[in-house]
């Protein structure tokens, strides 16, 4: 791979002044970081995430209780998430595009309606249709969120530069909040399921929507460095035009390769068999205090990325990665349930360190003008690798047995941490 000192010269960073533009101020000193972080569109975008994290959370709640108290088989939940995330990797791409020609805000709105409409609908159908709405109802609606969910996510990487001075610490408090609010929403989703059903959650989920679309609205984002000079061409003239950018930066396109076989060999199958294993051998209860534990962990790691600000920002990322193999290891010894809840606080901890770098350091090298469609390339192939994995998880561990799986895993994760480390366009990029 190149090393990033060679491709620099010809790439655009965030913030390189234009020709004949006076030199930029320095970077914002820690104490006025600090006081411009919680600025108005910030706390209206913090309020925007919060809110509707909190709402996602309630969803997988809201269509177990709902389908398998209507009688609906177990796979029926299966296949409602699936019809949410299939149209999400299918269409994130052209919502990149869409929000690069339109703006990230105009977009992320839209999303919220219509997501708002269809959790709306799937709270009238469950509270008033006796057994249920019918089952292409639930997917059809699933696939409507999830081509919100696909206009909505590539937004968000651009807007959190244009509302934060400090991108590194902006990103560590809606990493916190996002770990908080995913161990908050399904415990709300419980409690609301077991007194008024899933018809009274799915009301609750359409109203984070609401909330998350009028503080998006009321946002007041300028237009981005270099907008101005961008010429749009048509949209797959955009599409292939966010493709070669995408290829210009070997550190963009080393990670992402590297973390589509990361996904569909250690992420993706971690989850699903991290659940067998430990429901089967330690109880659901058990495992619901070890989910506890990993969104603990992923707080802790929001903290620790406020804190620590390394020059090298992915190979910090990379080194935190090894928290993944202490939990692997853990499950696939099979060792006490506290050795599994301290892998569950490192793995938590582990990907939300990660996540900051990785998500600071393309808000802060990738131009405004292509950062929507860059993102939205890195999200489509996570979630298609992801989602292979947790496919291929079932029938590889009846194969080879889930313990072998999960500690063919730990090593691979060492590997893959050995590459990012070892390709210097990745672990010597520094920070902006």
């Amino acid at each position: 791979m190149t090393d990033k000192s060679a491709i620099g010269q010809d790439i655009p960073q965030v913030g390189s002044p234009r020709p004949g533009a006076p030199p930029p101020a320095g970077p914002p000193g820690p104490d006025l970081a600090r006081a411009s972080l919680w600025n108005h569109d910030f706390r209206l975008f913090f309020t925007a995430r919060t809110v509707a994290l909190f709402g996602d959370g309630m969803v997988p709640v809201a269509l177990t209780a709902g389908l398998l108290g209507a009688g609906r088989p177990a796979s029926s939940v299966g296949y409602a998430l699936g019809a949410w995330m299939g149209p999400l990797a299918a269409f994130v791409l052209f919502g990149g595009v869409l929000a690069d020609r339109f703006t990230p805000r105009r977009m992320m709105v839209v999303a919220d309606g219509l997501r708002l409409v269809g959790a709306s609908v799937l709270a009238v159908s469950f509270l008033v249709i006796e057994g249920g709405p019918p089952l292409w109802e639930v997917y059809a609606l699933s696939a409507v969120s999830g081509i919100g969910a696909a206009l909505f996510q590539p937004g968000v990487a651009s807007t959190v530069p244009r509302i934060s001075a400090d991108v590194q610490r902006a990103n560590a408090v809606l990493g916190v909040s996002e770990a908080l609010m995913g161990m908050a929403g399904p415990a709300f989703a419980g409690v609301v399921a077991g007194f008024w059903g899933a018809g009274a959650v799915f009301a609750a989920n359409a109203s984070t929507f609401g909330v998350s679309g009028v503080c998006l609205f009321l946002l007041k984002l300028g237009s981005a460095a270099g907008d101005d000079a961008v010429t749009r061409g048509g949209f797959f003239a955009e599409l292939a035009g966010g493709w070669r950018e995408f290829k210009a930066r070997s550190w963009l396109w080393g990670v992402i390769v590297i973390w589509t076989v990361y996904g569909l060999t250690v992420l993706g199958p971690a989850t699903p068999l991290t659940a067998v294993l430990v429901t089967d051998g330690h109880g659901a209860g058990a495992y619901g205090a070890l989910m506890a534990v990993n969104g603990a962990g992923s707080v802790a790691g929001g903290l620790l990325a406020l804190r620590l600000r390394p020059s090298r920002p992915l190979a910090a990322g990379a080194c935190a990665l090894l928290g993944v193999s202490v939990a692997l290891l853990s499950l696939g010894l099979d060792l006490p349930l506290p050795a599994l809840g301290a892998g569950q606080f490192a793995i938590g901890g582990a990907f939300a360190f990660w996540l900051v770098m990785w998500s600071t350091t393309v808000q802060t090298h990738i131009p405004p003008e292509a950062l929507n469609r860059l993102h939205a390339y890195d999200v489509a192939g996570s979630l298609l690798m992801l989602a292979a994995g947790r496919a291929l998880a079932g029938p590889v561990a009846e194969a080879i047995g889930a313990e072998r799986v999960l500690l063919v895993g730990a090593g691979l994760n060492v590997l893959v941490v050995g590459v990012l480390l070892s390709v210097p366009a990745i672990s010597r990029l520094r920070r902006v």
